[in-house]
Formats: structure tokens, C-alpha cells, sequence
């Protein structure tokens, strides 16, 4: 009876191992033209990714920022992910194993709005506006936050991808993570608009653009009657 469990449980094994995606095989499928063969980077192409880490690979991979169809050097941008997710699973673990930091355990249940909403105008408002809704900075644009995940909001914090600075636990610890993590989702995400017609949620810009609209326009309007009193 071993003997034939043994023969079965061998038997097995290739199915099974078959059935989960290879992350070594997909990265050099669709990966290693760009960061090599050995993940030792290319220079001017792609950089290493040896201690990128787990958080890394999958905010790109999840994100859809990654893999580009050309290096250009340019700011990649938010896009449909290019894997599914058992196979964004085995390229991140592959990743992992090179080293770097594992996807950081984010938990917005636990933090609180309005300490959130401090900590992300401290650290995150002066690029991505208080509302979330992404700005120009230079040599970047920052990107609207609404389609973040909070695990990817917390892989963005922690790795600083593009030109953005990472944050490790002695800037913003773990109960504060959690707290930009919930402003985010609440407040960020579905914005109440007491005050009327959001206009775009970024801030008074456009609403002074409004207001210059409505203001040029009586102006023309005034400008006009006088006009046709003098006439008379």
C-alpha cells in the first residue's frame, strides 16, 4: 500500500507542478531583453533586480506598469496588467528570490480617517493633490490614486517607484500607513461634495477658472447694455 501511494504521489508531482506558472521561464519570456538573462539589469535599459524585492515586482506587474514594450527611460504609466494574476504571483515571487523587500501587509480597517488625512497631506498631497487626483511635478506626473489597492498604495509608499521617495517605517510607520491607507479608500475614492459641483475634484484651480468665466462673461454682458444705452 505505500509502495502504490508512493507511485501515485510521484505520479502527481508533474501535474501539479506543471499547473503553477514558472516565474523564472516568464521572466525570461518577457523580461529578460530588458533587465538580462541574470536580472543583473542592462545599462541604460533596465536596471537591476537583484534586491528590488516582492513589493517592487508586484506594484509594476499589478499595476500593468510593467513589462513596457520599448525602454524609453519614460515614466511608465499605469495600464491593463499584462499577466494574470497566478502568473504576476510566480514572476514576483521569482523576484523575491533575489532579494529586497517582501509586499509590505497594509490594513485600513485599523487606521483612522483623520489621521490619515493628516499624514497624507504631510507626505503625499504636495504631488498627488489633497483629493488624490495626481498633479505635474518635475520630470513626472504624479498619478491619480482612485485605482490604487491599498496594497498597492502601501508597495508605492514603501519602494518609491520612479521619481518618487520611499518611505521606510521611521517616517511612516505601520499605524500611519493604515491610516493613508483608509483616506484613501473613503475619502479619496468616493468624495462627498457638500459644497456642490466637485468640477474635476483639483481643488481651486478650476474653480477659479469658473469664476473668471463668469465674471469675463457679465463683464461682456454689462459692457454690451451700456453700450446700446449710448447708442440710443
Amino acid at each position: 500500500m505505500r509502495r502504490l501511494a508512493l507511485v501515485v504521489l510521484v505520479l502527481a508531482l508533474p501535474s501539479a507542478a506543471a499547473a503553477e506558472p514558472n516565474g523564472r521561464q516568464l521572466y525570461l519570456q518577457g523580461c529578460a531583453s530588458c533587465h538580462g538573462f541574470s536580472a543583473h539589469g542592462v545599462p541604460g535599459v533596465a536596471p537591476d533586480l537583484h534586491g528590488a524585492g516582492e513589493a517592487a515586482a508586484d506594484f509594476y506587474l499589478s499595476t500593468g506598469r510593467m513589462p513596457l514594450d520599448v525602454a524609453t527611460g519614460e515614466q511608465p504609466l499605469r495600464a491593463r496588467p499584462a499577466y494574470p494574476p497566478a502568473e504576476i504571483r510566480a514572476l514576483v515571487h521569482y523576484v523575491g528570490s533575489l532579494g529586497g523587500l517582501k509586499i509590505p501587509a497594509v490594513h485600513p480597517e485599523r487606521g483612522d480617517v483623520s489621521a490619515g488625512q493628516h499624514a497624507f497631506v504631510v507626505y503625499c498631497a504636495g504631488c498627488h493633490q489633497i483629493v488624490g487626483e495626481g498633479g505635474v511635478v518635475t520630470g513626472a506626473a504624479p498619478p491619480p490614486l482612485k485605482d490604487s489597492t491599498p496594497t498597492q498604495l502601501a508597495e508605492a509608499v514603501r519602494v518609491g517607484p520612479y521619481l518618487m521617495p520611499a518611505f521606510d517605517r521611521r517616517e511612516i510607520d505601520r499605524r500611519t500607513l493604515d491610516s493613508i491607507a483608509l483616506y484613501v479608500q473613503t475619502v479619496v475614492k468616493h468624495p462627498q461634495d457638500r459644497g456642490g459641483w466637485g468640477i474635476g475634484h483639483i481643488g481651486p484651480v478650476p474653480e477659479g477658472m469658473v469664476a473668471w468665466l463668469l465674471a469675463g462673461g457679465a463683464l461682456v454682458l454689462v459692457a454690451r447694455l451700456i453700450g446700446e444705452r449710448m447708442e440710443r
